[in-house]
C-alpha cells in the first residue's frame, strides 16, 4: 500500500518556484510523472507479490518457513533502516540522480532474485533490492514536488496516489495468473519482469530533468543507518530463528542494545536521520504507536493468509489473490470521506472506526477460517477489512502531522513511513513461531505453509497456525482501537 509522504513545499515567487523551470521542462512534467509512478509500482508490486509467490518458491527452492520468511524479511530490513537515508541522500546528490541510482540497483537486485539457485542467494539479493528501493521510493514524490508548482501538486499526486493503488491491486492477480498457469518457476517472471519497467522509468526520467543540482553540504547520517540495520537485523534473527534456542536471548538483547545507541546517537548527531524530538508531540507518538501495531498485525494477515490459503486449503494462486483486491477498492473508493471525517472531528474518529472494523476481520478470519468457504465467508471479511484500512490510512496522515512544525513535516512523514516498514519487518519476523507453534500443535509433520498435495493433516494443521495468528491479530488490533480513542486528536482544531 502507498503511504503518504509530505512533499517538500517549493518557495514561491511571482512566477512560481524559482527551481521549477530549471529541473525540469513543464511539457515534459507528465514524463516525470510516469517514471515516478513506475519506480513505485516496483516498490509497492514487489512488496505484495512475494507473499503470494512465497509457496511456488519454497517448493522450487525447497525454502523452510523461517528461509521463506527472511526473504520476506530482508528486503524490509534494509529498506526501512535506510528509507530516511535514501530521501537524506536525494538531498545531497539530486533528486533525480539518486532516484535513477536506486532504479538501477532495484532491478540490478531484482535479476538476481530471478536468477537464484538457492534460498541464501535469493535472500541476499532481496537485501540489495531493499537497498535500491531505500534510494527509489522516497524519491518518487519527492521529484513530483520538485517539478510541480504548488498550484498543480495535489492533481499530480492524486494521480501517483491512485495509479499506486492500482498497480498495487493488479500486481498479484497479475502474479497469481502467472503462477497458476506458468508452474511454480514462473515466480521467478515476478522479479525479471522489473527490467522493462525499470528501463522505462529510467529512460523517462532522463529526458524529463534538465538541471538536478546537490547540497555538497548536506551530510548523511551513515552511522545511523548502519546501527539501524545491526540492532533491527539481530532483534528479527531473535525472533524468527527457531534454531537458536537460548541464544535468542542474548541475541535480542544485542539487537535492542543497538538500538537504544541508535537512538542516544541521533539525540547528539548535527544532521541525524531520525528526528527524536518529535515524539515529544503527544499525538505524533501515540499515531506512531498506533501505526506499529495496527501494521503489525495487517502484515501478519497479508503474509499468512496466501499461505493458508494456497497450502492449507489447496486454492490456486490466482483465486487466493482475490482476497486482497478489497484492500485496494475501498481505499481510494473510502479514502475521501475518511478524510472529510477527519477534517471534521479530528483523526481519532475515523481512525477508531477503521482500527475497530479491521480488528473485526481479523477475529472472524480466526473463527471462520477452518470452514474454508471462500466467497461466502472469508471475502466479505477482507471486505470489512478493506474498509477498515480505508478509514485508517488518510486520516493517518493527519495524526501524524498534529502539532508538528511546518518545516518538519517531511521528516515526520519520513518517520511514520519507516515505522509501517519496521512493523511489517516485526509481523513476519514474529508471528513465525506463532504459526509453527500452533500448526505442530496440530500434528502437522513437515513445515507450516508447505505445499503437501493429497495431505489432509497438512492442510488442518497449516489452518490452526493461521488460527493463531489470526487470533494475535485481532489483540493487536483492539489495542490499537484504544490508542486511536485515547491517543489521538478527536476534534478538529486539533488537528489545525
Amino acid at each position: 500500500m502507498p503511504t503518504s509522504e509530505a512533499p517538500p513545499r517549493a518557495p514561491a515567487s511571482r512566477s512560481g518556484p524559482p527551481f521549477v523551470d530549471s529541473f525540469c521542462d513543464p511539457a515534459r512534467r507528465r514524463l516525470l510523472l510516469i517514471a515516478a509512478i513506475l519506480a513505485s509500482a516496483l516498490g509497492f508490486i514487489d512488496g505484495s507479490v512475494v507473499a503470494i509467490a512465497i509457496p511456488a518458491m519454497r517448493e522450487t527452492l525447497g525454502a523452510s518457513l523461517i528461509q521463506s520468511q527472511w526473504v520476506h524479511n530482508a528486503y524490509l530490513l534494509t529498506l526501512a533502516a535506510l528509507t530516511l537515508t535514501g530521501g537524506a541522500a536525494g538531498d545531497r546528490f539530486g533528486l533525480s540522480r539518486v532516484f535513477s541510482a536506486g532504479i538501477t540497483a532495484f532491478v540490478a537486485a531484482s535479476m538476481l532474485c530471478a536468477a537464484a539457485p538457492n534460498t541464501t542467494f535469493l535472500i541476499v539479493a532481496r537485501a540489495l533490492q531493499g537497498m535500491g528501493a531505500a534510494l527509489m521510493i522516497p524519491g518518487s514524490l519527492a521529484l513530483i514536488a520538485r517539478a510541480y508548482p504548488e498550484a498543480e501538486r495535489g492533481r499530480a499526486i492524486g494521480i501517483w496516489a491512485g495509479a499506486a493503488s492500482v498497480t498495487t491491486a493488479a500486481g498479484p492477480i497479475l502474479g497469481g495468473i502467472a503462477l497458476s498457469y506458468g508452474g511454480p518457476e514462473m515466480w521467478r517472471a515476478i522479479f525479471a519482469v522489473n527490467l522493462p519497467i525499470g528501463g522505462a522509468a529510467l529512460w523517462l526520467i532522463a529526458r524529463a530533468v534538465r538541471e538536478d543540482p546537490g547540497k555538497p553540504g548536506q551530510p548523511l547520517d551513515w552511522l545511523g543507518a548502519t546501527l539501524a540495520i545491526a540492532g533491527l537485523g539481530l532483534i528479527a534473527c531473535a525472533l524468527s530463528i527457531e534454531g537458536l534456542g537460548t541464544a535468542r536471548w542474548p541475541l535480542g538483547a544485542a539487537g535492542a542494545a543497538i538500538v537504544a545507541l541508535f537512538l542516544w546517537v541521533e539525540a547528539r548527531i548535527p544532521a541525524p536521520m531520525l528526528d527524536i524530538t518529535l515524539f515529544r508531540i503527544r499525538s505524533f507518538s501515540a499515531a506512531n504507536l498506533l501505526t506499529f501495531t495496527f501494521y503489525v498485525s495487517l502484515s501478519t494477515i497479508l503474509f499468512f493468509l496466501p499461505m493458508t490459503l494456497i497450502s492449507g486449503w489447496g486454492l490456486t494462486e490466482l483465486i487466493a489473490t482475490f482476497a486482497f483486491a478489497p484492500l485496494s477498492v475501498f481505499i481510494p473508493l473510502l479514502s475521501t470521506p475518511a478524510g472529510k471525517l477527519s477534517d471534521r472531528y479530528g483523526p481519532g474518529l475515523p481512525i477508531t472506526i477503521g482500527t475497530g472494523l479491521s480488528t473485526l476481520a481479523f477475529l472472524g478470519l480466526a473463527l471462520v477460517i477452518d470452514r474454508q468457504n471462500y466467497w461466502n465467508e472469508l471475502i466479505p471479511l477482507c471486505c470489512l477489512m478493506g474498509m477498515g484500512m480505508a478509514f485508517v490510512v488518510a486520516p493517518l496522515s493527519a495524526a501524524v502531522m498534529a502539532g508538528v512544525d511546518g518545516a518538519k513535516t517531511g521528516g515526520a512523514s519520513g518517520v511514520n513511513n519507516a515505522v509501517s516498514r519496521i512493523a511489517s519487518l516485526f509481523a513476519v519476523a514474529s508471528m513465525g513461531g506463532v504459526a509453527s507453534g500452533a500448526y505442530l500443535s496440530a500434528g502437522g509433520a513437515a513445515s507450516f505453509g508447505e505445499r503437501l498435495v493429497g495431505d489432509p493433516l497438512q492442510g488442518a494443521a497449516t489452518i490452526a497456525g493461521f488460527t493463531a495468528v489470526a487470533y494475535a491479530c485481532a489483540i493487536l488490533g483492539a489495542a490499537s482501537t484504544l490508542v486511536a480513542w485515547f491517543g489521538l486528536p478527536r476534534h478538529a482544531k486539533a488537528t489545525a
